[in-house]
């Protein structure tokens, strides 16, 4: 039985209108909806953390390597997003009050992302929303001149570079800085991704992670970083997500951008569960 989808607005990405704790979810066709539609939306759901990572099965193998601040005990691969704060304390991975950055999930590890879901349970009634970049077509739309120019170029991403511009954005709070892969060490990318399936390319840039363009001078590099990114995330390439309770998002982490947009937590708090795909 086919997978029954509906565009989003936008231009990429379809809602999908079923229960992914049925015996009867299509499985096998997931992941290629994924990949022909970069954002997958499914609302309505009713998922524990099992569920959770059984819904991740379906589009690849979890990646168990997260940081373990945050890691859900006794669920490998679940990680806590969330602004809530008890006993002082953050429950999760820091859900900031100001605009988050553009970025493609995990970039500063060698090994990229493939795929990420992201379950909502408490959804603020203002703000938190999440905007995606389609940078498959971003990239297919620019001047053949400059997608010459880009061929064979690489970005040094770092998480320590991350973590100290997240601190100075948002007032010495970070997403990284705190957490167990903060040591990571910088890692190359190429500017320019070949997606792994479906041979489509796709621009990999990042607002912060990236410190530098190899082999260029750093002013010159940023600026070109600066304009694609600017390009990648203009109008005609986004898709904004407003959540709900029980919304399950999946998106292909090597075809697009996301960032997430400001939420008070004074007044509105925001509880996700994550499972990226390896």
């Amino acid at each position: 039985m086919p997978l029954p989808l509906t565009p989003l607005a936008g231009g990429f990405g379809a809602e999908a209108h079923l229960d992914l704790t049925s015996p009867d979810v299509p499985a096998g066709q997931l992941a290629d909806a994924l990949h022909r539609h970069r954002v997958l939306v499914f609302p309505g759901q009713h998922l524990n953390h099992a569920d959770l990572l059984a819904a991740a099965g379906h589009f690849g193998t979890v990646d168990t390597h997260v940081d373990r601040t945050y890691a859900v005990p006794g669920f490998p691969g679940i990680t806590t997003i969330s602004n809530i704060t008890q006993d002082g304390a953050r429950i999760g991975i820091y859900d900031g009050d100001q605009e988050e950055e553009w970025h493609a999930d995990n970039s500063f590890k060698p090994n990229l992302t493939r795929a990420t879901l992201l379950y909502s349970v408490i959804t603020p009634a203002a703000g938190g929303q999440t905007r995606f970049a389609d940078t498959t077509r971003a990239y297919a739309d620019l001047p053949a001149a400059r997608k010459e120019e880009l061929d064979g170029l690489r970005a040094v991403h770092s998480i320590q570079q991350l973590g100290a511009l997240q601190s100075q954005a948002n007032g010495g709070q970070s997403s990284t800085a705190a957490g167990s892969l903060s040591a990571s060490p910088d890692v190359e990318h190429p500017l320019v991704l070949t997606h792994p399936v479906t041979g489509a390319r796709s621009l990999l840039l990042g607002s912060m992670v990236i410190s530098h363009i190899t082999g260029m001078d750093r002013a010159e590099g940023a600026r070109l970083v600066d304009e694609l990114l600017d390009h990648a995330t203009s109008a005609p390439y986004i898709y904004t997500h407003r959540w709900k309770q029980g919304d399950l998002v999946v998106w292909d982490n090597l075809a697009t951008l996301h960032t997430a947009s400001p939420c008070d937590s004074s007044r509105h708090h925001r509880l996700l569960y994550r499972a990226a795909i390896r």
